[in-house]
């Protein structure tokens, strides 16, 4: 790779910040263009002022992936996972879920939980590619055209 090609990508490299007030306007336009059923601005604020850790992906300036994280008595819990449409396959998400457990061991959790939907085949596939694996189902957990969809439960412990 030459040394032009090196410093694009490294100015193209997406930071880790933490998610502000300010971003939740970006951040919803994401939310509505990858989930059929996105969270609502409100629940991302009352996740703001509860003090959860929300981080967000940027490149240029630009947020292309969010996610945001519970954690209390020794667990984690992965509330959301998000990469801007159009930045998937790109290792986005694995950068923020592996951002989202440093944060969780940090703060002393043990083991990590999280929901996704049996129809997010590349969503499961990065869990476990992680280190996740299903723990059980919550049945008609989801919102889906056809009334419900139950969620997988994952978990992974946080060896130190």
């Amino acid at each position: 790779m030459s040394a032009v090609q090196q410093a694009y990508q490294a100015d193209t490299a997406p930071g880790l910040r933490p998610m502000r007030e300010a971003d939740l306007d970006a951040v919803m336009l994401i939310e509505q263009r990858a989930y059929p059923y996105p969270w609502t601005r409100g629940i991302f604020r009352d996740c703001l002022h509860a003090g959860y850790p929300m981080w967000l992906l940027e490149r240029q300036g630009v947020i292309v992936g969010y996610g945001v994280l519970s954690i209390a008595a020794g667990e984690a819990h992965v509330l959301n996972l998000c990469t801007a449409p159009g930045n998937e396959g790109h290792g986005l998400g694995a950068r923020m879920l592996q951002t989202l457990l440093k944060i969780a061991r940090g703060n002393g959790a043990q083991r990590v939980f999280l929901e996704v939907r049996p129809s997010n085949p590349r969503g499961i596939a990065l869990y476990e590619r992680s280190g996740f694996n299903e723990i059980g189902r919550r049945p008609r957990y989801y919102p889906a055209r056809d009334g419900r969809e139950d969620a997988i439960v994952m978990a992974m412990e946080l060896l130190d």
